[in-house]
């Protein structure tokens, strides 16, 4: 499903290294977690993942797409294909829950009676029927996460990538958070977390990408965060 193919990437006139010579495969339903230290990588792999950049050297694969052949006027309807949550949250504070969530699928241009039978559903997979009226700065830090991930799944992706999804979470809403996950997962989706994250790694015992410097260090089917 996703396939990175001797993938560099370099900043400022090349002066700078954030991905070097990077080959990887992701298989439709993995759960793959991207582990590393702040600045290893991570971020640069989903920002040309979605196409948000472009890699200096190499290639990289989604299904049928070459992504970094799209032109710009592609990439929307290519976006659809994968959901993308990130540590910050990135609600709109002026709407609701329901609104928030909504509001991905007006932009698609999706009929209204659509939109209202498909947004309550994805609320109560992710448990916030009850919540679906409040805004952003009523919920908890979990509870937004939670909003960002309906927000997410709402186009039935078939990836989710989460990008630091527990960086601004308790112990406790972490855990709420990659249980979810795990859920998300468990009913067909692919999931890529990056995460620098040691406790959440370890506890899902599934397949670790450890990066260094922009460098793949360790490749693990049922793997640990280790960094040497």
């Amino acid at each position: 499903m996703i396939v990175f193919q001797g993938v560099s990437k370099k900043f400022n006139s090349g002066d700078q290294t954030a991905l070097e010579d990077v080959t990887f495969e992701v298989d439709p339903g993995e759960f793959v977690s991207l582990a590393g230290r702040s600045g290893a990588g991570k971020s640069t792999i989903i920002k040309l993942l979605i196409g948000e950049d472009k890699p200096t050297k190499g290639r990289v694969f989604f299904g049928q797409y070459e992504v970094n052949k799209l032109h710009d006027k592609e990439l929307p309807a290519f976006r659809r294909h994968i959901g993308v949550v990130f540590q910050d949250f990135r609600l709109l504070p002026t709407k609701s829950a329901y609104e928030n969530v909504a509001f991905a699928l007006e932009v698609a241009g999706r009929p209204q009676r659509e939109i209202e039978e498909l947004v309550p559903q994805v609320l109560d997979m992710v448990g916030l029927a009850d919540k679906m009226k409040n805004f952003p700065n009523e919920l908890s830090g979990g509870e937004r996460q939670r909003v960002a991930i309906a927000r997410a799944m709402i186009h039935r992706p078939e990836v989710v990538i989460a990008d630091e999804p527990t960086g601004n979470l308790d112990p406790f809403h972490t855990f709420e958070i990659v249980k979810l996950l795990e859920k998300i997962n468990e009913l067909g989706t692919t999931v890529l977390l990056a995460t620098h994250d040691k406790e959440v790694i370890n506890s899902l015992e599934r397949r670790v990408i450890t990066l260094d410097r922009g460098r793949i260090v360790r490749d693990e089917k049922k793997g640990k965060y280790i960094l040497v």
